[in-house]
């Protein structure tokens, strides 16, 4: 009998992976079961099994792809020669977010993700090292500003990192939920607020 390939083997997660998304992104995690996931795939139950042995696992791969996917996008912009002004860093991982967030893009189920977070402990450990890693990019951007001198001498790029990436989840959850503002807007407040005296 031959040996199924690595390909193969790849294809067929890959398969699996995709209807779930569409069924995670029509129905929710909850509102989906794994029979939906069969139908979907239009396998056998004992293939899609074999892969994922659970809805957990399967939610689980989902969020790895939706989440991890932009630590290559976030680390490009890290490591840019020269080092990116951080409002042109912003907002090339904003024209990011906008390519993500339609109807098929993979965005939309980030939320879903942290929701399930809160309830699944070893999905919330993932979340919580994929998106300190993420902060971590983003503090890298501000110590290359901070060395470049276009932060203020006594600015913390640690503080800098963590705001400059609070803007972008803060940007595509209202752009999911209320389908505003567009990045061009988000930016002008962004650009507004750096250029104005902030309190201590």
């Amino acid at each position: 009998m031959p040996r199924v390939s690595e390909e193969h083997r790849a294809a067929r997660r890959q398969q699996i992976l995709d209807a779930a998304r569409r069924c995670f992104l029509r129905d929710g995690f909850h509102s989906t079961s794994m029979q939906d996931v069969i139908a979907e795939a239009g396998l056998s139950v004992g293939a899609v099994y074999r892969y994922f042995p659970s809805k957990n696992d399967l939610i689980t791969a989902i969020a790895q792809s939706v989440i991890g996917g932009a630590d290559g996008v976030f680390a490009e912009l890290a490591a840019a020669e020269p080092p990116l002004p951080l409002v042109e860093a912003l907002e090339r991982a904003l024209a990011y977010v906008d390519a993500q967030t339609g109807p098929d893009g993979i965005l939309p189920l980030a939320i879903q993700v942290w929701s399930e977070a809160q309830r699944d402990p070893a999905l919330a450990e993932f979340v919580r090292a994929t998106y300190t890693g993420f902060r971590g990019h983003f503090t890298t951007l501000a110590r290359r500003a901070h060395a470049a001198g276009t932060l203020p001498a006594d600015a913390d790029p640690e503080a800098v990192g963590a705001a400059l990436f609070g803007l972008v989840p803060g940007y595509f959850m209202q752009r999911i939920l209320t389908g505003s503002p567009d990045r061009r807007t988000y930016l002008a407040g962004v650009r507004a607020l750096a250029a104005g005296p902030i309190p201590a």
